[in-house]
Order: structure tokens, then C-alpha cells, then sequence
């Protein structure tokens, strides 16, 4: 397996909030999907290609496929990282996401999401990556 070129990498620390917390007293399913594209508009920024710029070049990156695998519950205050990965780019935009303990790098969660190019004009699905994403990505 190739290495992932670090500009292809992000992580970012979160500290779930109150208002982040369900009646179990932990945080609710829903925002780990938050946090995941927080990390991903932080990732998309690293390759300056977040969603201004791709509405600027034409094309749509709708979500189509997401999947979330919850090995831990993450609790109010406690802070853990949200790390992200491009691992394929080809004919879709697949990322892979890992939440870990800050303090102990235990894995809390992990998940990907599928993304595929739309061409803005005339809605049609690119069944390749657009020439500006291989580019950002440095394998023109």
C-alpha cells in the first residue's frame, strides 16, 4: 500500500459541547457526521480546493455514500481528535475519518464518506475526477 502524501492528511481537536450531548449523557450519533466534515472543509482547505472553489470550477461534490462505525462513546469535555484522509480520488472523492482520545489515541470512532463529481451546467455525473481536483491533488 502506497503512503498518503501529507498534504492528503488533516486533523483537527474537538471538545464536544453541551449542547452536542443526548439524554444518556453522551454525544448524540448525529454530530459525529458534524465533526467529520468539520475535518473535511479543514482537509479540503489543506488542497485549496474546499466548496467555494469547487462551486467556482463547476462541480458539485455531493455526499452519496456515508458510514460511521461507533466503537466508543465520546463524552461532554472530553477532547479527542478528528483526523481525515484522502484515499481515493480516481472517479470519486473517498475519505477516510478516525476519532481518537486526544490524551490516550484510544479509537473512539471511524467512518468514510463518498463523494463524486456533478457537473453544475447540465447536473450530469462525472464518472472521472475532474482535471482541477488532480491537479490540487499533484497527480496531473
Amino acid at each position: 500500500m502506497t503512503e498518503i502524501p501529507a498534504a492528503w492528511q488533516a486533523q483537527i481537536e474537538i471538545d464536544p459541547a453541551f449542547y452536542d450531548i443526548d439524554p444518556m449523557e453522551i454525544v448524540w450519533h448525529g454530530h459525529y457526521v458534524k465533526y467529520f466534515e468539520v475535518v473535511r472543509c479543514a482537509l479540503l482547505d489543506q488542497i485549496d480546493y474546499n466548496y467555494y472553489a469547487m462551486k467556482h470550477s463547476g462541480y458539485a461534490w455531493p455526499i452519496v455514500d456515508l458510514h460511521v462505525r461507533y466503537v466508543q462513546p465520546l463524552r461532554f469535555r472530553q477532547k479527542v481528535r478528528v483526523a481525515a484522509k484522502i484515499v481515493e480520488w480516481e472517479h470519486r472523492l473517498r475519505i477516510l475519518y478516525r476519532v481518537t482520545d486526544a490524551a490516550t489515541d484510544r479509537k473512539l470512532t471511524t467512518g468514510h464518506t463518498v463523494q463524486v463529481a456533478v457537473d453544475m451546467r447540465n447536473g450530469e455525473l462525472q464518472f472521472e475526477t475532474p482535471a482541477v481536483l488532480r491537479q490540487r491533488l499533484g497527480v496531473m
